[in-house]
């Protein structure tokens, strides 16, 4: 089977070169914003689940399912955080260790 029939039964396939350039400074930017954005929810997520845990230590609430939410929140958000910083760190060492 040739190329010839093969190309007869699908068409040919336009072969486009774009070039898509990134520029640095703003990728950059855009990483940094996002990991500013993660930690900012993650401090958020502990300082609700601090305030709900003083309210029911002071008997303000006495709701212990609202406490639980807000304390797996803060859980959850910060063992993503930590997740996304070891891959960071990896990924910082394997360019480190790149020969030039």
């Amino acid at each position: 089977m040739d190329i010839n029939t093969i190309q007869s039964l699908y068409g040919t396939t336009p072969v486009t070169t774009t070039e898509s350039k990134v520029n640095p400074q703003e990728g950059f930017q855009s990483m940094l914003s996002s990991v500013m954005a993660l930690l900012d929810d993650t401090n958020q997520a502990v300082k609700t689940a601090n305030k709900e845990q003083v309210a029911f230590q002071l008997g303000e609430t006495d709701n212990t399912h609202d406490l639980m939410i807000a304390e797996q929140k803060a859980n959850i958000a910060l063992q993503y955080t930590v997740a996304i910083r070891d891959r960071v760190l990896e990924a910082y060492q394997q360019i480190m260790q790149m020969q030039i």
